[in-house]
């Protein structure tokens, strides 16, 4: 198996080893096939998912058109996932923020990146919040699945607002606590 790749973040709290957690493809064209296909690390097996935490951090949009969702208005990507995933934990975060918010910890440049995390599991959340303690980053957990369906809303305005230069790709929303 290749090893995955850490962020810069992951590799700045040295928290996680590469076969804690995996991360499925960013773009939910390959939506539910990616198990197939291999997830972040090109595990071939889902078997080899049970009892980790696998992040999803897609924005199932429609890459096409811009211009909507491709998942039911009641459902997500994550929930999606999960399903395919039984003896997974999954955790839907990382989709509202760019990767420049992320490498800087700052949105715009003067607002502290928050990641926001939801799942059903909360050793998992708990245990990204930990590796992360040391970043630059707030984390705050926003709750259960069931949120996801929102983050990934959240994840779409943000990223039509950039694309049509309302805002930069440096930029985004911030939470001030």
């Amino acid at each position: 198996m290749q090893r995955c790749r850490r962020s810069r973040i992951f590799r700045q709290t040295n928290r996680l080893t590469p076969t804690d957690i995996h991360l499925p493809p960013t773009q939910w064209a390959m939506p539910l096939s990616f198990l197939e296909v291999g997830v972040f690390c090109r595990i071939e097996d889902k078997e080899q998912l049970e009892g980790k935490v696998v992040i999803d951090i897609t924005n199932p949009l429609n890459f096409e058109t811009w211009d909507e969702l491709v998942v039911p208005a009641d459902g997500s990507a994550a929930s999606e996932i999960q399903k395919k995933l039984p003896n997974s934990k999954v955790v839907k975060g990382f989709n509202t923020n760019f990767a420049a918010t992320l490498d800087s910890g700052k949105v715009g440049g003067e607002i502290p990146t928050v990641v926001l995390l939801v799942s059903d599991f909360n050793d998992a959340k708990e245990q990204l919040i930990s590796a992360l303690k040391d970043s630059p980053l707030t984390v705050i957990d926003a709750g259960s699945l069931k949120r996801a369906r929102e983050l990934e809303a959240f994840g779409f305005l943000q990223m039509t607002l950039a694309i049509k230069e309302e805002i930069t790709w440096t930029g985004g929303f911030g939470i001030v606590k």
